[in-house]
C-alpha cells in the first residue's frame, strides 16, 4: 500500500505551473488587458469579461473555443432554415464581443475587418431567420 510520501512523489500528483527553473512570461511593454482611462460601459464590459476571458484562455483546452465556432459556423452555412441563424448567432456575440474588446488597439484595417466580419455573420443569420 502507498504511503502519502508515495503518492507525493508521484509524478502525476505535482501540482501544475509553470516549472521552477523558468520565469514566468512577463507582459510585452505597453500592453494591458484593461483599457487606460477606460469608463462606463467599456470599464464595465472589460471588468465583467475578465473572468470569461480567463476561464475561456486557461481552463479549456485552447481548441475548443475555435472548434466549437467552426462547428456553429457550418451548421449556420448548411442548414437554410432557422436553425443555421440561431447556430450563428454564438459566432455573432463571442466575435462582437472579441471586436468591442480589441477596438481601442486596433489599427484602421483591423477595425474594418472586424466590421466586415460582423456585418457578413449578421446578413447570414438574418438570411436563414428569412429576413432578407
Amino acid at each position: 500500500m502507498a504511503t502519502d510520501d508515495d503518492r507525493r512523489r508521484h509524478p502525476l500528483a505535482q501540482p501544475r505551473g509553470e516549472p521552477k527553473g523558468k520565469p514566468k512570461r512577463p507582459l510585452p511593454q505597453g500592453e494591458q488587458f484593461f483599457t487606460p482611462g477606460a469608463t462606463g460601459l467599456r470599464a464595465a464590459v472589460e471588468r465583467r469579461s475578465a473572468a470569461p476571458m480567463a476561464f475561456l484562455f486557461t481552463q479549456v483546452p485552447r481548441w475548443i473555443a475555435p472548434a466549437v465556432m467552426v462547428v456553429l459556423l457550418l451548421a449556420g452555412f448548411a442548414v437554410q432554415s432557422w436553425l443555421g441563424g440561431l447556430a450563428v448567432l454564438p459566432v455573432v456575440v463571442f466575435v462582437g464581443w472579441l471586436a468591442y474588446l480589441s477596438w481601442p488597439s486596433l489599427g484602421v484595417g483591423g477595425k474594418l475587418l472586424r466590421v466586415a466580419m460582423l456585418t457578413f455573420l449578421v446578413l447570414l443569420a438574418a438570411t436563414r431567420f428569412g429576413l432578407l
